[in-house]
């Protein structure tokens, strides 16, 4: 394990902290935003990388889609930037129109990190949000653990609590890429979820919970990302099984190198990407043009809009409780 300073903001450096896992899989991670920078397979031929990175904390500031960051306080959307809780009433900081986005302008997708504890194959890093951060009732304490496993996994766990009752929906947003292409057509993509929570032209979700059966929305198996042609994906899915319990949630697969990776997740939904907005007008890692679909996110989550649709699986976090999300990226070929 290295750390070294990757740069300066508002006067703090930024750190990178390299882990090694036992099977030789590395993974950067900065202390800005707790993003995964960097994440390189091992392969019998040569060792792929699989997400989206950039070159500078100037850069990340200005142009990154989130990438490889941890977000929240409430990942994915709140509509109408606003929630009533036990009787009131909150206003949030809105940064997506009226609504709110991944915890809002300067949400912890956008805050540096402190290092809590490490090893060679892992890093804790930790952040406190206090009472009325982006109109958030409660201090939250939260931490985020990135762990390398054999064979060539990456375990993340995101632990949160909080002095008084907030909405809570720690996420990662990984952009993913397994072949290094311009673009991901060459993937294959499975999810583990019978049904989405469709959305208005906003995103916010409707409330509805439907079925993907015949519809472009149907994952359930193997197909290739784009196969339905005007079919633009930004969408929560709700997963099989328990909520609570680690389970498989989806596999991506490139046809170019047969890597393939799969996400289990403790989480009851998974927001599946397609990156159709991508436009980076920098270069990213090797110098690498990120463009329209140049890479998809699969973020394990609570629902969005969670807090205002009593009927969504429970995201209010009281004293005395743990919020707790387990993912794993489980890489193979």
């Amino acid at each position: 394990m290295t750390i070294e300073r990757f740069g300066t903001l508002n006067g703090q450096d930024v750190l990178q902290v390299t882990l090694k896992g036992p099977d030789g899989m590395e993974a950067k991670i900065l202390t800005w935003g707790a993003v995964v920078r960097d994440l390189v397979v091992p392969l019998a031929d040569v060792p792929q990388r699989v997400v989206l990175g950039l070159n500078s904390i100037e850069d990340y500031v200005a142009h990154s889609p989130y990438f490889g960051a941890i977000v929240g306080r409430y990942g994915n959307r709140i509509g109408g930037a606003r929630f009533t809780l036990d009787g009131e009433t909150y206003e949030l900081d809105a940064n997506e129109g009226r609504n709110q986005l991944h915890g809002g302008s300067m949400g912890f997708g956008t805050r540096l990190w402190g290092i809590v504890d490490h090893t060679p194959s892992s890093l804790t890093l930790g952040l406190v949000s206090e009472d009325g951060d982006m109109g958030y009732p409660g201090r939250v304490v939260a931490t985020c653990t990135y762990t390398l496993r054999e064979p060539s996994r990456l375990q993340i766990a995101l632990e949160a609590t909080s002095d008084r009752p907030t909405p809570v929906n720690l996420t990662t947003h990984g952009y993913f890429n397994l072949d290094g292409s311009p673009d991901i057509s060459a993937h294959e993509l499975t999810i583990a979820g019978d049904y989405i929570t469709p959305t208005q032209p906003d995103l916010i979700p409707t409330g509805e919970i439907l079925i993907v059966a015949g519809t472009d929305y149907d994952f359930t198996a193997a197909r290739p990302v784009h196969g339905a042609q005007h079919t633009l994906y930004d969408i929560n899915y709700v997963l099989r099984g328990p909520y609570g319990e680690l389970r498989h949630a989806a596999t991506l697969a490139s046809r170019r190198n047969d890597l393939s990776m799969e996400l289990w997740t403790t989480e009851p939904g998974v927001q599946f990407y397609d990156g159709h907005l991508i436009d980076i007008p920098v270069e990213g890692l090797d110098g690498a043009k990120y463009g329209k679909h140049g890479g998809l996110c699969l973020e394990p989550q609570r629902f969005p809009d969670g807090p205002n649709k009593a009927h969504f699986p429970e995201s209010i976090v009281r004293p005395g409780r743990v919020s707790r999300q387990v993912s794993e990226l489980r890489f193979s070929r």
